[in-house]
């Protein structure tokens, strides 16, 4: 059996396992939400909060449910995982149309997972006559335009950032961005290609430059967060909120990095963002330990009793995978697929539930969420199951469509 017989057999018998769990949960949560990350290796049910019900759709993590049934249909074509995924987009409708929870900039990350994936998806259906799929598209179709025009709405001038997280008026979150944005900016590209509307392009041109400037530091590592002067402009300082120290580079956030400036460079054609992946990706890469995944945060090597934070490692593959993809240069555009290959195969080998023997209904374990809180350490997350999935769909079907 050659390599690529092997790792196509591995991948396949991951994918049957990640379809066996995706079924199982779908169906057990049904029209509710687990919580962002598993405890004990078992996701619970989102907990209430003083203005939403246990389960209910709220936060940044809910859409990647929907992309896993999405991601498990497109494999499967499975009714029941249709029907899943069709059950989020109406939430999504209605969480967008009443207004729920939409003060973060995180609307990218829920609204092209849970709208603009089954707006494409569905697509043809559509064409083909079918009066419910063409329904459904127009209401996905709105429902994610209307999320794009909300987190325009947090373009801040004049210094051309998409604000974070909370209120506008929070003089804490004023002016701050976080590099996990450059995943968000991919909904306000395909607003902007359904509208015809150059705002949202000049958006996602101004922000992505901004973070490439100012976000990425010179030794190509990155700030997790950074600081804008609202009434100037000017770029004021970097730090960290889920990093170990301000200067020391977060792994999942190098991660957002690697995938997020290749697909804005995709968006763009600005070729430094193209170079800000490679920078991302090089020194990513280059503080991997001996398995190829990564320590929580990059400060961490080979022989520290940190935790790992295999979720980044699942992005990384990702974006290594979408980087070799659109590298001219064939000799990078060889090494990033292959270490990205070499990442997914640790995952596989020593990082899901079937390899370690655990009955979880997480598709990978040993992530990390917020260290520095204590928050879902060592533990599932949403996140990291949705990309691990999507990075097993790129190497199972390389004429896959990415939802980004």
């Amino acid at each position: 059996m050659t390599s690529v017989d092997e790792l196509a057999t591995t991948v396949g018998s991951a994918i049957d396992d990640a379809l066996t769990t995706v079924r199982g949960t779908a169906k057990a949560f049904a029209d509710r939400y687990p919580d962002d990350t598993t405890r004990g290796n078992q996701y619970p049910v989102r907990p209430a909060d003083t203005t939403h019900a246990e389960g209910a759709n709220r936060g940044w993590t809910t859409s990647f449910p929907a992309g896993m049934d999405w991601l498990a249909w497109e494999l499967t074509g499975d009714d029941a995982l249709l029907q899943a995924g069709l059950r989020h987009l109406h939430d999504f409708d209605r969480r967008v149309h009443e207004g729920d929870d939409l003060e973060t900039h995180d609307l990218g990350f829920l609204y092209t997972l849970a709208c603009v994936t089954p707006w494409r998806l569905l697509a043809p259906a559509a064409e083909a006559g079918d009066a419910e799929a063409a329904r459904t598209l127009a209401a996905a179709r709105e429902a994610a335009l209307l999320a794009a025009d909300h987190l325009m709405g947090r373009l801040l001038e004049p210094a051309g950032i998409i604000q974070a997280w909370g209120d506008l008026t929070d003089p804490a979150q004023r002016g701050r961005t976080i590099i996990d944005s450059l995943m968000n900016m991919p909904l306000l590209t395909w607003a902007g290609q359904q509208t015809g509307e150059p705002r949202y392009a000049d958006a996602v041109r101004r922000h992505t430059a901004q973070l490439r400037e100012h976000i990425l530091r010179a030794d190509d590592s990155t700030f997790h967060t950074f600081y804008w002067d609202t009434e100037t402009g000017e770029a004021l300082r970097g730090g960290t909120e889920q990093g170990a120290f301000d200067d020391s580079c977060w792994a999942r956030g190098q991660a957002w990095g690697v995938y997020g400036f290749t697909l804005n460079h995709e968006a763009t054609g600005d070729v430094h963002l193209l170079d800000a992946a490679r920078r991302c990706a090089d020194y990513f890469l280059d503080h991997l330990p001996a398995d190829g995944v990564p320590f929580w945060d990059l400060a961490y090597g080979d022989g520290s009793d940190e935790p790992r934070d295999s979720s980044a490692a699942a992005i990384a593959v990702c974006g290594l995978h979408e980087l070799a993809r659109v590298e001219p240069d064939p000799e990078r555009a060889a090494r990033y697929a292959a270490e990205g290959v070499r990442i997914l195969r640790g995952l596989m080998a020593g990082y899901t539930p079937t390899a370690e023997g655990v009955a979880s209904d997480a598709l990978l374990l040993h992530s990390v969420y917020d260290a520095p809180k204590g928050n879902g350490v060592d533990e599932g997350s949403l996140w990291g199951d949705y990309f691990y999935l999507e990075a097993l769909v790129r190497h199972a079907r390389p004429d896959w469509e990415r939802y980004w």
